[in-house]
């Protein structure tokens, strides 16, 4: 049985009808397409000269620095990334019932 997090997520995109594994495939596809969306919809918001602070710092693998790096630099930067999100999942819904 999922978590009731996969099932909010299937309940979301729109694939509750779909059988289990392929639900799973696509939540995990689609969470890939959505971070990507996301990652860049902030990158775009950053200053040229601080993208490449940005790209050092999430390499290092530290969350916290990158977290603070970006509420100093791009303080709605939660905001842009839930909506291209959502963009991304109006996008699916879509492309679903195309």
């Amino acid at each position: 049985m999922p978590d009731e997090l996969t099932k909010a997520i299937a309940t979301d995109l729109g694939i509750t009808n779909l059988p289990q594994e392929q639900q799973e495939q696509l939540i995990s596809r689609f969470g890939e397409i959505a971070l990507k969306a996301a990652s860049l919809a902030v990158l775009e918001k950053l200053a040229e000269d601080k993208r490449m602070q940005f790209l050092q710092l999430a390499e290092a693998g530290d969350p916290l620095a990158v977290q603070e790096f970006l509420n100093r630099e791009v303080p709605d930067h939660e905001k842009i990334a839930q909506a291209a999100v959502a963009a991304e999942v109006a996008e699916f819904k879509a492309a679903q019932a195309a």
